[in-house]
Protein backbone atom coordinates (compact mmCIF):
# COMPACT_ATOMS: atom_id res chain seq x y z
CA UNK A 1 0.00 0.00 0.00
CA UNK A 2 2.98 2.52 1.18
CA UNK A 3 4.54 1.61 -2.47
CA UNK A 4 1.04 3.17 -4.64
CA UNK A 5 1.50 6.40 -2.67
CA UNK A 6 5.11 6.37 -2.94
CA UNK A 7 5.90 6.39 1.31
CA UNK A 8 8.57 4.07 2.75
CA UNK A 9 7.01 1.81 5.58
CA UNK A 10 8.78 -0.33 8.06
CA UNK A 11 7.72 -3.52 9.95
CA UNK A 12 7.93 -3.80 14.09
CA UNK A 13 6.71 -7.03 15.10
CA UNK A 14 8.30 -9.89 17.24
CA UNK A 15 10.05 -12.43 15.44
CA UNK A 16 12.01 -10.07 13.23
CA UNK A 17 15.78 -8.41 13.47
CA UNK A 18 15.84 -5.76 16.32
CA UNK A 19 18.84 -4.39 15.13
CA UNK A 20 17.49 -3.64 11.34
CA UNK A 21 14.07 -2.03 12.45
CA UNK A 22 16.50 0.79 14.98
CA UNK A 23 17.99 1.45 11.95
CA UNK A 24 15.26 1.91 9.69
CA UNK A 25 13.78 3.91 12.81
CA UNK A 26 16.71 6.11 12.95
CA UNK A 27 16.55 6.42 9.07
CA UNK A 28 12.97 7.90 9.97
CA UNK A 29 10.02 6.56 7.72
CA UNK A 30 6.27 8.11 7.24
CA UNK A 31 4.68 4.85 7.96
CA UNK A 32 5.00 2.41 10.74
CA UNK A 33 2.94 -1.12 11.01
CA UNK A 34 3.89 -3.11 14.01
CA UNK A 35 2.58 -5.29 16.68
CA UNK A 36 1.88 -3.21 20.24
CA UNK A 37 4.27 -5.77 22.33
CA UNK A 38 7.19 -5.08 20.22
CA UNK A 39 6.23 -1.12 19.65
CA UNK A 40 6.17 -0.37 23.18
CA UNK A 41 9.79 -2.63 23.97
CA UNK A 42 11.14 -0.02 21.51
CA UNK A 43 9.49 3.04 23.27
CA UNK A 44 10.71 1.98 26.17
CA UNK A 45 14.08 1.78 25.54
CA UNK A 46 14.33 4.78 23.43
CA UNK A 47 14.28 3.58 19.97
CA UNK A 48 10.79 5.68 18.99
CA UNK A 49 9.65 8.99 19.86
CA UNK A 50 5.50 9.42 19.12
CA UNK A 51 6.09 13.72 19.00
CA UNK A 52 5.43 13.67 15.18
CA UNK A 53 2.51 11.23 15.04
CA UNK A 54 -0.22 12.59 13.31
CA UNK A 55 -2.30 9.37 12.43
CA UNK A 56 -2.76 6.83 14.56
CA UNK A 57 -4.72 3.84 13.44
CA UNK A 58 -5.94 0.48 15.47
CA UNK A 59 -6.66 -2.40 13.12
CA UNK A 60 -8.55 -5.07 14.47
CA UNK A 61 -9.26 -3.60 18.01
CA UNK A 62 -11.35 -6.76 19.02
CA UNK A 63 -9.03 -8.89 18.49
CA UNK A 64 -6.22 -7.46 20.23
CA UNK A 65 -8.68 -7.49 23.17
CA UNK A 66 -8.94 -10.98 22.86
CA UNK A 67 -5.73 -11.74 22.73
CA UNK A 68 -4.39 -9.21 26.26
CA UNK A 69 -2.61 -6.89 24.13
CA UNK A 70 -4.95 -3.90 25.62
CA UNK A 71 -2.61 -2.68 28.30
CA UNK A 72 0.02 -1.81 25.59
CA UNK A 73 -2.35 -0.34 22.80
CA UNK A 74 -3.40 2.07 26.10
CA UNK A 75 -0.18 3.12 26.78
CA UNK A 76 0.81 3.57 22.97
CA UNK A 77 -1.99 5.75 22.67
CA UNK A 78 -1.50 7.70 25.69
CA UNK A 79 1.98 8.80 23.79
CA UNK A 80 0.32 10.10 21.16
CA UNK A 81 -1.08 13.73 20.41
CA UNK A 82 -4.75 13.79 21.50
CA UNK A 83 -5.04 16.37 18.87
CA UNK A 84 -3.97 14.02 16.17
CA UNK A 85 -6.38 11.74 13.81
CA UNK A 86 -7.29 7.71 15.60
CA UNK A 87 -8.79 5.54 13.68
CA UNK A 88 -9.64 1.94 14.83
CA UNK A 89 -11.42 -0.51 12.96
CA UNK A 90 -13.08 -3.86 14.26
CA UNK A 91 -15.62 -6.65 13.49
CA UNK A 92 -17.57 -6.32 16.74
CA UNK A 93 -17.78 -3.51 19.16
CA UNK A 94 -18.43 -5.42 22.66
CA UNK A 95 -17.43 -3.85 26.31
CA UNK A 96 -13.39 -3.77 25.84
CA UNK A 97 -13.36 -2.02 22.39
CA UNK A 98 -16.33 0.74 23.39
CA UNK A 99 -13.84 1.86 26.36
CA UNK A 100 -11.43 2.09 23.68
CA UNK A 101 -13.74 4.58 21.63
CA UNK A 102 -14.91 5.90 24.59
CA UNK A 103 -11.24 7.06 25.68
CA UNK A 104 -9.43 7.80 22.93
CA UNK A 105 -11.70 9.24 19.89
CA UNK A 106 -14.07 12.14 20.20
CA UNK A 107 -16.86 12.40 18.52
CA UNK A 108 -16.35 9.89 16.09
CA UNK A 109 -17.50 9.41 12.78
CA UNK A 110 -18.70 5.63 12.56
CA UNK A 111 -19.00 3.69 8.83
CA UNK A 112 -20.35 0.36 9.18
CA UNK A 113 -19.89 -2.30 6.63
CA UNK A 114 -21.02 -6.01 6.38
CA UNK A 115 -19.85 -7.78 8.88
CA UNK A 116 -18.58 -11.62 9.34
CA UNK A 117 -22.30 -12.63 10.90
CA UNK A 118 -24.05 -10.54 8.53
CA UNK A 119 -22.46 -12.34 5.51
CA UNK A 120 -23.54 -15.73 6.87
CA UNK A 121 -25.90 -16.13 3.29
CA UNK A 122 -22.16 -16.79 1.51
CA UNK A 123 -21.70 -19.59 3.73
CA UNK A 124 -23.03 -22.88 4.53
CA UNK A 125 -22.32 -24.57 7.65
CA UNK A 126 -22.23 -28.08 8.74
CA UNK A 127 -21.01 -30.48 11.76
CA UNK A 128 -20.06 -33.62 10.16
CA UNK A 129 -20.37 -36.35 12.95
CA UNK A 130 -17.86 -39.16 12.73
CA UNK A 131 -16.22 -41.74 14.90
CA UNK A 132 -13.11 -40.39 16.91
CA UNK A 133 -11.21 -43.45 15.46
CA UNK A 134 -12.03 -42.04 11.85
CA UNK A 135 -11.09 -37.86 12.02
CA UNK A 136 -7.25 -38.23 11.22
CA UNK A 137 -8.44 -40.28 7.97
CA UNK A 138 -11.17 -38.33 7.08
CA UNK A 139 -9.03 -34.61 7.92
CA UNK A 140 -6.55 -35.83 5.54
CA UNK A 141 -9.01 -36.64 2.98
CA UNK A 142 -10.56 -33.06 2.94
CA UNK A 143 -7.16 -31.46 3.01
CA UNK A 144 -6.48 -33.46 -0.19
CA UNK A 145 -9.83 -31.70 -2.23
CA UNK A 146 -9.22 -29.17 -4.71
CA UNK A 147 -9.31 -25.49 -3.91
CA UNK A 148 -7.93 -23.68 -0.73
CA UNK A 149 -8.83 -24.46 2.96
CA UNK A 150 -7.57 -23.59 6.18
CA UNK A 151 -8.02 -26.22 8.77
CA UNK A 152 -8.10 -24.76 12.29
CA UNK A 153 -6.65 -26.11 15.84
CA UNK A 154 -6.76 -25.01 19.25
CA UNK A 155 -2.70 -25.51 20.51
CA UNK A 156 0.92 -25.33 18.76
CA UNK A 157 1.22 -28.79 19.01
CA UNK A 158 -1.88 -30.06 17.75
CA UNK A 159 -1.26 -27.82 14.25
CA UNK A 160 2.27 -29.51 14.17
CA UNK A 161 1.12 -32.99 14.67
CA UNK A 162 -1.68 -32.53 11.94
CA UNK A 163 0.63 -30.71 8.98
CA UNK A 164 3.08 -33.92 9.82
CA UNK A 165 0.43 -36.01 9.30
CA UNK A 166 -1.47 -34.98 6.52
CA UNK A 167 1.76 -34.45 4.80
CA UNK A 168 2.86 -38.37 5.37
CA UNK A 169 -0.67 -39.08 3.85
CA UNK A 170 0.58 -36.98 0.55
CA UNK A 171 -0.73 -33.80 0.78
CA UNK A 172 1.06 -30.44 0.92
CA UNK A 173 -0.08 -28.50 4.34
CA UNK A 174 1.92 -25.44 6.02
CA UNK A 175 1.28 -24.81 9.47
CA UNK A 176 0.75 -21.16 10.80
CA UNK A 177 1.55 -20.74 14.54
CA UNK A 178 2.44 -18.51 17.65
CA UNK A 179 5.91 -20.63 17.42
CA UNK A 180 7.09 -20.31 14.49
CA UNK A 181 9.19 -16.99 13.60
CA UNK A 182 7.93 -14.16 11.84
CA UNK A 183 9.97 -15.08 8.81
CA UNK A 184 8.44 -18.76 9.07
CA UNK A 185 4.57 -17.59 8.92
CA UNK A 186 5.36 -15.10 5.87
CA UNK A 187 6.80 -18.09 3.56
CA UNK A 188 4.12 -20.69 5.04
CA UNK A 189 1.43 -17.68 4.18
CA UNK A 190 2.24 -16.89 0.99
CA UNK A 191 3.14 -20.45 -0.24
CA UNK A 192 -0.47 -20.64 0.61
CA UNK A 193 -1.77 -17.65 -1.31
CA UNK A 194 0.51 -18.28 -4.42
CA UNK A 195 -1.17 -22.18 -4.54
CA UNK A 196 2.28 -23.93 -4.01
CA UNK A 197 0.42 -24.96 -1.14
CA UNK A 198 -3.84 -25.51 -1.07
CA UNK A 199 -3.96 -26.40 2.83
CA UNK A 200 -3.11 -24.01 5.88
CA UNK A 201 -3.65 -25.51 9.35
CA UNK A 202 -3.67 -22.47 11.98
CA UNK A 203 -4.42 -21.91 15.42
CA UNK A 204 -6.59 -18.88 16.38
CA UNK A 205 -4.10 -16.29 17.12
CA UNK A 206 -2.01 -17.38 14.34
CA UNK A 207 -4.83 -16.78 11.69
CA UNK A 208 -5.53 -13.55 13.09
CA UNK A 209 -6.10 -10.90 10.25
CA UNK A 210 -5.16 -13.61 7.11
CA UNK A 211 -7.01 -11.87 4.48
CA UNK A 212 -6.88 -14.88 0.91
CA UNK A 213 -9.83 -14.02 -1.27
CA UNK A 214 -10.43 -17.50 -2.66
CA UNK A 215 -10.44 -19.81 0.46
CA UNK A 216 -13.21 -22.12 -0.13
CA UNK A 217 -13.63 -24.19 3.14
CA UNK A 218 -12.88 -23.55 6.96
CA UNK A 219 -12.64 -26.65 9.00
CA UNK A 220 -13.41 -26.71 12.72
CA UNK A 221 -10.48 -29.96 13.68
CA UNK A 222 -10.92 -28.78 16.96
CA UNK A 223 -14.45 -26.75 17.84
CA UNK A 224 -13.47 -22.86 18.70
CA UNK A 225 -13.90 -21.88 22.62
CA UNK A 226 -16.05 -19.01 22.34
CA UNK A 227 -18.97 -17.85 19.36
CA UNK A 228 -17.03 -15.29 18.75
CA UNK A 229 -14.31 -17.63 17.84
CA UNK A 230 -16.47 -19.36 15.87
CA UNK A 231 -17.14 -16.34 13.61
CA UNK A 232 -14.08 -15.32 12.62
CA UNK A 233 -12.47 -18.16 11.83
CA UNK A 234 -15.89 -19.11 9.38
CA UNK A 235 -14.79 -15.16 8.11
CA UNK A 236 -11.89 -16.33 6.42
CA UNK A 237 -13.98 -18.05 3.93
CA UNK A 238 -16.95 -16.47 1.50
CA UNK A 239 -14.95 -12.85 1.37
CA UNK A 240 -15.00 -10.18 -1.47
CA UNK A 241 -18.88 -11.93 -2.70
CA UNK A 242 -17.65 -15.77 -3.13
CA UNK A 243 -19.33 -18.47 -1.46
CA UNK A 244 -18.10 -20.40 0.97
CA UNK A 245 -18.49 -23.39 3.41
CA UNK A 246 -17.61 -23.74 6.92
CA UNK A 247 -17.41 -27.14 9.08
CA UNK A 248 -17.13 -28.58 12.43
CA UNK A 249 -16.01 -31.94 12.82
CA UNK A 250 -17.45 -33.55 16.04
CA UNK A 251 -17.95 -36.94 17.71
CA UNK A 252 -21.27 -38.48 18.54
CA UNK A 253 -20.05 -36.69 22.37
CA UNK A 254 -19.18 -33.72 21.03
CA UNK A 255 -22.40 -32.92 19.25
CA UNK A 256 -24.78 -31.42 21.47
CA UNK A 257 -22.18 -28.63 22.32
CA UNK A 258 -21.21 -27.84 18.80
CA UNK A 259 -24.93 -26.90 18.31
CA UNK A 260 -24.64 -24.78 21.15
CA UNK A 261 -22.02 -23.21 19.91
CA UNK A 262 -23.02 -22.40 16.43
CA UNK A 263 -26.60 -21.21 18.17
CA UNK A 264 -24.60 -18.47 20.14
CA UNK A 265 -23.08 -17.46 17.09
CA UNK A 266 -26.38 -16.95 15.41
CA UNK A 267 -25.72 -19.84 13.26
CA UNK A 268 -27.64 -23.05 12.19
CA UNK A 269 -25.42 -26.02 11.42
CA UNK A 270 -26.87 -28.57 8.54
CA UNK A 271 -25.73 -31.79 10.30
CA UNK A 272 -24.57 -35.48 8.31
CA UNK A 273 -23.02 -38.92 10.09
CA UNK A 274 -19.90 -39.12 8.06
CA UNK A 275 -17.38 -42.10 7.20
CA UNK A 276 -13.84 -41.67 5.36
CA UNK A 277 -15.35 -41.11 1.67
CA UNK A 278 -18.58 -42.20 1.96
CA UNK A 279 -20.97 -39.75 -0.05
CA UNK A 280 -21.85 -37.49 2.40
CA UNK A 281 -18.35 -36.33 3.13
CA UNK A 282 -17.66 -35.65 -0.85
CA UNK A 283 -20.63 -33.99 -1.06
CA UNK A 284 -20.39 -31.10 1.95
CA UNK A 285 -16.62 -30.80 1.20
CA UNK A 286 -15.50 -32.83 -1.88
CA UNK A 287 -13.05 -35.05 -0.03
CA UNK A 288 -10.74 -36.43 -2.71
CA UNK A 289 -8.22 -39.68 -1.53
CA UNK A 290 -4.46 -38.37 -0.84
CA UNK A 291 -2.13 -39.74 -2.87
CA UNK A 292 -0.24 -41.80 0.00
CA UNK A 293 3.28 -40.28 -1.29
CA UNK A 294 4.76 -38.72 1.53
CA UNK A 295 5.25 -34.86 1.03
CA UNK A 296 9.26 -33.81 1.63
CA UNK A 297 9.83 -30.21 2.66
CA UNK A 298 12.72 -28.26 1.84
CA UNK A 299 14.19 -29.93 4.87
CA UNK A 300 14.15 -33.09 3.73
CA UNK A 301 12.22 -34.43 6.10
CA UNK A 302 7.88 -35.54 6.18
CA UNK A 303 7.43 -32.43 8.67
CA UNK A 304 8.77 -29.36 9.59
CA UNK A 305 10.10 -31.34 13.07
CA UNK A 306 10.90 -34.22 10.64
CA UNK A 307 14.86 -34.05 11.89
CA UNK A 308 13.25 -34.67 15.58
CA UNK A 309 11.13 -37.66 14.38
CA UNK A 310 13.45 -39.54 12.89
CA UNK A 311 13.94 -37.96 9.51
CA UNK A 312 17.02 -36.81 7.49
CA UNK A 313 17.85 -34.14 5.68
CA UNK A 314 18.64 -35.21 1.76
CA UNK A 315 21.61 -32.75 1.71
CA UNK A 316 23.65 -34.59 3.87
CA UNK A 317 23.76 -37.60 2.37
CA UNK A 318 24.23 -38.11 -1.32
CA UNK A 319 23.21 -41.36 -1.83
CA UNK A 320 19.87 -41.22 -0.07
CA UNK A 321 21.00 -43.77 3.04
CA UNK A 322 22.36 -42.70 6.15
CA UNK A 323 25.48 -40.50 6.35
CA UNK A 324 28.66 -42.39 7.89
CA UNK A 325 30.40 -41.24 10.93
CA UNK A 326 33.34 -39.82 9.92
CA UNK A 327 36.36 -39.85 12.01
CA UNK A 328 38.27 -37.25 13.76
CA UNK A 329 41.14 -35.25 11.85
CA UNK A 330 44.59 -35.45 13.46
CA UNK A 331 44.27 -32.18 14.58
CA UNK A 332 41.40 -32.55 16.31
CA UNK A 333 41.99 -35.74 18.51
CA UNK A 334 41.68 -35.46 21.88
CA UNK A 335 43.66 -37.68 24.70
CA UNK A 336 41.27 -39.29 27.31
CA UNK A 337 41.72 -37.62 30.83
CA UNK A 338 43.42 -40.38 32.67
Amino acid sequence: MSRSVNLNSQVVAGGLSYSKQIQALKRGVPIVVATPGRFFDLIQKKHIKLDDIEITVLDEADQMADMGFLPDVKRILDLTKPGGQRMLFSATLDKDVDSLVKKYLKNPVTHSLANEKSTAGNMTHHVLIMEQSHKDLITSQIAARKGKSIFFVRTKHGADKLTKRMNEAGVSVGALHGGKTQAQRSRVLEAFKSGATNALVATDVAARGIHVDDVSLVVHVDAPENHKDYLHRAGRTARAGAVGTVVTLATHKQRKGVHGLAARAGVRLNESTVRPMDANLVKVTGAAEPSGIPVITAQGGKSDDAGRSGGYRGSRSRGGGKKKKSRPRPHERRKRPR
